[in-house]
């Protein structure tokens, strides 16, 4: 999934993990149990996890798989290490 041409999928996930972090303030707001508030920041976790790994994977397909330049993918993939190391943080 390459971000221009996902665009409008990409933007409505990102609409649903605002709607859960929305919900996340309002248990906070109200006085919610605990777990209920863990559960919902696991489910905002899930869903950015998600995201990212499918630009990741769009971008890996998109951009490295089809680099004719093997010096540019080997670059090209050193760099998607290090976000990816990063992200994992």
């Amino acid at each position: 999934m390459h971000t221009v041409k996902s665009k409008k999928q990409l933007k409505t996930r990102i609409k649903k993990i605002s709607g859960q972090v929305q919900a996340l303030e309002k248990q906070l707001d109200d006085g919610k149990e605990c777990i209920d508030i863990l559960y919902q920041i696991s489910a905002i976790r899930g869903a950015v996890n998600s995201l990212m790994a499918n630009v990741i994977e769009g971008h890996l397909l998109e951009h490295v798989a089809h680099e004719n330049s093997a010096e540019k993918r080997h670059e090209e993939v050193e760099v998607a290490l290090k976000l990816i190391k990063s992200y994992l943080k």
